[in-house]
């Protein structure tokens, strides 16, 4: 009765967690290596097409014109309800999404993975990050948008308007970095706000762009969905591999365990 009660309550915890962590209990139910192989890389490759699918009809809605009116109009709004105080404050969010604060939140993230020797969560943090800087790149010069002119920008900014940078890499590294986090903790509750925290932020710093005066709401849903199909095929990627990996060295898995807790946060 009581390992009825157990596995009840394992179920129903299962629900809250993130994504990620149901499917390591589908790839345990698997059996077999290349099952679970299999249902991490089948993950990451829907997760990549419905994101890749969702970007290319806002893309083409974007070209023909068709959400112009509606970028306009929320620009044009947000432009009559500026404040100085919140001008300062969107100033703030915003630099939280620049090169230089990415890619020092990027460094101090990788090294901290690299001395408590989660070198394969090191890996998929630079490799989802500099393939993202990459593919924003592309996507710029495809694309071409002209920055918007409804009122004056309070900052300065360059290059093409979609997708937004700030909002892809936003998605990209701090959706990552709450992913590597909470894979390091044991309650569901703490994963769930880590997740939660990375959303607040991804959304702050969204709505500073368009705040501002730099990008339509357009650039910046684009951003956000191509962000974070790109590094929901990584962490799919990281999955599989360390699984595939594990046959040859068990060693892997065990290095990319959580860190062992104490007190109240141990898990029984």
């Amino acid at each position: 009765m009581e390992n009825r009660r157990s596995e009840e309550r394992g179920r129903l915890s299962a629900y809250s967690n993130p994504l990620y962590n149901a499917l390591r209990a589908s790839a345990d139910k698997a059996g077999t290596l290349l099952g679970a192989v299999g249902i991490f890389l089948l993950a990451g490759l829907i997760v990549a097409a419905i994101g890749t699918w969702i970007f290319v009809e806002l893309a083409e809605h974007v070209q023909m014109g068709a959400s112009q009116a509606f970028d306009n109009a929320v620009l044009r709004w947000l432009g009559a309800h500026h404040t100085t105080a919140w001008d300062n404050i969107m100033v703030e969010i915003t630099a939280l999404g620049t090169g230089t604060v990415v890619m020092m939140i990027v460094a101090v993230a990788g090294l901290f993975l690299v001395l408590t020797q989660h070198k394969y969560s090191a890996m998929l943090l630079l490799i989802s990050t500099f393939g993202g800087l990459v593919l924003n790149l592309v996507l710029k010069l495809g694309f071409n948008r002209p920055r918007p002119t409804i009122f004056v920008p309070e900052v300065h900014a360059v290059s093409s308007s979609f997708p937004s940078g700030h909002a892809m890499s936003a998605a990209i590294v701090y959706g990552t970095v709450a992913y590597l986090a909470a894979r390091l903790h044991k309650r569901a509750w703490a994963k769930a706000l880590v997740m939660f925290a990375a959303l607040i932020v991804i959304l702050a710093i969204c709505i500073s762009r368009l705040y501002l005066g730099v990008h339509y709401p357009s650039d910046v849903v684009a951003g956000v969905v191509i962000g974070l199909a790109w590094a929901g095929f990584c962490m799919a990627t990281l999955e599989a591999i360390q699984r595939f990996g594990a046959r040859r060295d068990p060693k892997i898995l065990e290095s990319e365990k959580p860190a062992p807790g104490g007190g109240p946060l141990t898990e029984s």
